[in-house]
């Protein structure tokens, strides 16, 4: 019978615009009071509520959906008390549905702002550790601990640690008090801390942040009373000139809130964006895409930014559910993008939304050419590969960079023309994946960046690191300082300083040029980095150099 009533509750997932959705409510009726025997079942019908919940047919369905969601810890709990195996739910693409646990190995920042928002869901999973032998690092703690971990087999570091804080404290609490001690700057003491790959046990529980019930307030839900829009419906050029999006900027207490359930949104999905986990709380943004959509998004403080590129991170949610994320790397006019909707929710607008995304950050970045990662298509990304990514972002307008792969794209154009119902085979997908996608409005003005790859300019420091400072970071960084100095007359240390070094006619630049160049050094520095990005748009000849190194020809 659970079987059968799934297979009707999924069929809705592609019945939008059905004129009568009172089935749908008898259905989720019948659902709510219906034992799911084993795991697997449980997981299907939490997933497709939970779809169903983002992509409503009614106002009833949605809140019915959510009256049996809101109470899914009681089904969990009843498999468990029945014996079922519950280790299926500790899988990436359903973790974090309540009454259920997960453990993983989170970055500091991560632990730290869990622990101190969930200090009794949170613990240390010994039995999940395979590499104690790490904990003699905490030596640094314990005044004896070395007359042991160095010379025994087997320490009891468990027992060491539960001696060295008092009653009441957990083991976790203990341990990230005393990293938070130490008398180093921030990035070593998460060093430190991540060098000792401590698993934890979350326990989601019935928290108001498990996948199941987190829900952001919307004024009102956006009913889909007709089909979902397909990626044929989308046309990412009439999106990018569509109206401007409405932006606010939040103010701090509701910048911390939002971060906060971001953060544990994707942790619970075993993610860790960078920054969700180095978010600018001083800078954070909303704004209203349609249909539903909402999305948060923040660059990182100044003390956790990329050496050159611009970074900006958002968090998708569709009628107050989360539903994905973004991040963008950009430099200039371009925008590398990161963009993944999470399992339950790839069967939606995905084609739409991602256009509209791409509308948000050039209104907010002045970026127009978009470049697509290999692995995001399918390079050492199974996932990617059998879900057809290639396909998704060409549909959409994107082009090969590389010379092969537009070859190979034309020849499985060809055959798709030729023979309706055609696939491209998996080895083929994982040969269209070895090259960047490359979409601009123009696309004869974004062909310049066909060859650029960041990674050329920190290599041409590491070359003349290596040749001109016998391998010594330090010398050359006081080298670049002096020739930035004396090129523009302001005093420049940091990684973009060293990226100018590079440039062998910067001091004959006019002043003009100079006066730009050192707005950018100012704005990576403690600026905003969207006005960094804009000041770098405005600067040809900076941005002609950069082309030149980023494309090897230096």
């Amino acid at each position: 019978m659970s079987t059968e009533l799934l297979d009707r509750l999924d069929e809705w997932k592609g019945r939008f615009g059905s004129p009568d959705t009172r089935p749908i409510e008898q259905l989720l009726s019948a659902i709510a009071i219906e034992r799911f025997p084993d795991a697997a079942s449980l997981i299907r019908l939490h997933e497709t509520l939970l779809f169903l919940r983002a992509y409503p047919p009614s106002l009833n369905a949605a809140k019915a959906a959510d009256a049996i969601l809101f109470a899914f810890e009681k089904r969990v709990a009843g498999l468990q008390a029945a014996g079922e195996d519950l280790d299926a739910f500790e899988s990436p693409e359903v973790s974090g549905i309540a009454g259920t646990s997960l453990a993983a190995v989170f970055d500091y920042e991560v632990a730290q702002r869990l622990a101190a928002r969930h200090p009794r869901n949170l613990e240390i999973a010994w039995d999940r550790y395979d590499n104690s032998d790490k904990l003699g690092a905490l030596s640094r703690f314990m005044p004896l601990l070395t007359e042991d971990w160095p010379v025994e087999a087997h320490v009891p570091f468990r027992q060491w640690i539960a001696n060295a804080h008092r009653s009441g404290t957990s083991d976790l609490a203990w341990l990230l008090d005393r990293v938070a001690s130490l008398p180093t700057a921030p990035r070593e003491r998460a060093a430190w801390y991540e060098s000792l790959e401590v698993p934890l046990l979350w326990r989601i529980a019935n928290l108001a942040t498990s996948r199941s019930r987190l829900r952001l307030p919307v004024r009102k839900l956006y009913v889909h009373r007709e089909p979902l829009l397909r990626r044929s419906d989308v046309s990412l050029a009439r999106e990018l000139e569509a109206a401007p999006v409405p932006v606010r900027r939040l103010n701090r207490d509701d910048a911390h809130k939002i971060l906060d359930l971001i953060l544990e949104t994707s942790a619970m999905r075993f993610r860790e964006l960078y920054g969700f986990t180095h978010p600018d709380e001083t800078a954070v943004f909303h704004a209203g895409l349609g249909r539903g959509v909402e999305i948060y998004f923040c660059g990182v403080p100044p003390a956790w930014r990329l050496p050159l590129r611009a970074y900006h991170a958002g968090m998708v949610f569709k009628n107050g559910v989360p539903a994905g994320y973004v991040e963008l790397l950009s430099l200039f006019e371009r925008a590398e993008v990161g963009f993944n909707l999470y399992y339950t929710f790839r069967e939606g607008e995905s084609a739409w939304l991602y256009a509209r995304i791409l509308c948000l950050f050039r209104q907010i970045l002045g970026v127009t050419c978009f470049s697509i990662d290999p692995y995001q298509i399918g390079h050492l990304n199974p996932e990617a590969v059998d879900s057809g990514a290639f396909w998704f972002y060409r549909k959409l307008g994107f082009r090969p960079a590389d010379a092969a792969v537009a070859s190979l794209v034309e020849r499985e154009e060809h055959r798709i023309r030729r023979s309706p119902g055609y696939r491209s085979s998996k080895t083929t997908l994982q040969k269209l994946a070895e090259g960047y996608l490359l979409y601009s409005p123009e696309p004869d003005e974004g062909r310049a960046w066909d060859r650029f790859r960041v990674r050329n300019i920190g290599l041409a420091v590491e070359r003349e690191i290596a040749s001109r400072f016998h391998g010594d970071p330090e010398s050359m960084s006081r080298a670049a300082g002096v020739y930035v100095r004396r090129a523009l007359g302001v005093e420049a240390s940091g990684p973009l300083a060293l990226a100018l070094s590079l440039i062998p006619d910067l001091a004959k630049w006019t002043a003009e040029e100079k006066g730009r160049a050192v707005k950018i050094l100012r704005a990576k520095e403690k600026g905003s980095e969207a006005d960094y990005l804009k000041f770098m748009q405005r600067h040809s000849r900076l941005q002609a150099a950069f082309l030149r190194m980023g494309c090897g020809l230096l």
